[in-house]
């Protein structure tokens, strides 16, 4: 039984979608909300790029989008996307034969900007390579590269000249019968962007890529992402997101699924509930939450932990999680197991033995799973 139904107030209609197909992953319609990157090596670099792919695919990426700016990029390309186990999305401005190159190179999808692609007769022809090639297209819109006709229309970039530029591209590609589009209407500006996509949203039923553009570093990034793109998910807003950081890509990915897995929108890996600390702590909870994380990366089967230093919140959520510790005194505390007290752990040990019980319980939940993909078939 779905929460939902016991707990409404955490229900998340979600708008409804066209569904297109990213390489071999979907995007829209019933989808999981699928979590973008981008790479920041030079794409000629083809063993660094390849190397950055993988990384943010094993941190969880269903998407990765790669920059091709010059024809040399178009080359890598070819090389790249044949080496790695996750779509490719190039990422195209200004020079459209870069976009041919780049579904010819088996790009997954091609990202272009409306306003700087060209005129409709360019885009057309990186349309017919799209479909030639099995191709979808990102319709990427951003605030701070505008035509110029709706800069003057509108006198400076503003959530009406954003909608108005991705549905004038949208009639583009309609008007050529290319239907496995996305869209997406990014700013920097947190009030911008939400009010663009919210209005896009009511517009066209094509599927929805969620982004705060150059949202800033990892600390502030994190929280304008968190803010834009929050409340836009909670609203149903949005197929799939990129979080844009001037950081390392695989922050980007955590940083998407630590968002979406706190609407309960997507689930990967150990959710960790701990707890801020304070006076009562029986443990240094600071510590082995950091700890903790890291020791816990290889856990890809959702599942939660509870870290709490103390008595006073600890049993209630731990009653909630999976696996469990509260701290109590004479340095050791209680072991919970599916919400339940099983037994006390001292503190100089408890780490090892944390992360040895999320295993068993990580490997039984998998097993469990296969159990029942087996008894569906």
């Amino acid at each position: 039984m779905s929460l939902h139904s016991i707990r409404p107030w955490r229900q998340i209609d979600r708008r409804p979608s066209r569904q297109i197909m990213v390489g071999k992953v979907p995007v829209g319609g019933d989808a999981p909300i699928t979590v973008q990157t981008m790479t920041n090596t030079l794409t000629t670099d083809v063993k660094a790029t390849i190397a950055q792919i993988q990384a943010a695919a094993d941190a969880g990426a269903d998407i990765v989008r790669v920059s091709v700016p010059d024809e040399e990029s178009s080359r890598a390309l070819k090389q790249i996307v044949p080496e790695v186990s996750v779509p490719i999305v190039a990422d195209i401005h200004f020079h459209y034969k870069r976009g041919i190159e780049a579904a010819e190179a088996g790009a997954a999808c091609l990202r272009i900007n409306p306003g700087n692609i060209g005129d409709e007769k360019r885009v057309k022809e990186v349309i017919k390579a799209a479909r030639d090639h099995n191709c979808s297209i990102r319709i990427g819109v951003n605030a701070g590269s505008l035509e110029r006709h709706l800069l003057e229309k509108y006198g400076e970039p503003c959530p009406d000249a954003m909608v108005e530029s991705g549905m004038d591209h949208i009639k583009i590609l309609q008007d050529n019968d290319f239907h496995e589009f996305k869209i997406s209407c990014k700013a920097s500006d947190v009030f911008m962007a939400s009010a663009a996509y919210q209005q896009l949203s009511e517009q066209t039923d094509a599927p929805i890529h969620l982004g705060i553009t150059e949202a800033g570093g990892l600390t502030s990034g994190t929280i304008k992402s968190a803010i834009g793109l929050g409340q836009l998910l909670w609203m149903g807003i949005g197929d799939t997101i990129r979080v844009s950081l001037s950081a390392d890509p695989v922050e980007e990915v955590k940083v998407g699924y630590e968002i979406l897995k706190s609407l309960g929108l997507r689930h990967r890996g150990v959710n960790i509930i701990s707890c801020p600390s304070c006076a009562r702590q029986g443990f240094d909870v600071i510590k082995t939450v950091e700890i903790l994380e890291k020791r816990l990366e290889h856990i890809k089967t959702p599942m939660s932990l509870s870290i709490i230093g103390c008595v006073v919140n600890g049993p209630g959520e731990a009653l909630m999680t999976d696996v469990g510790f509260t701290g109590g005194g004479a340095g050791n505390g209680m072991v919970y197991l599916a919400g339940k007290q099983s037994h006390r752990q001292d503190n100089a040990s408890m780490i090892d033995h944390i992360v040895e019980q999320v295993e068993k319980k990580a490997a039984q939940l998998e097993a469990e799973a296969a159990a029942e993909a087996t008894a569906a078939e």
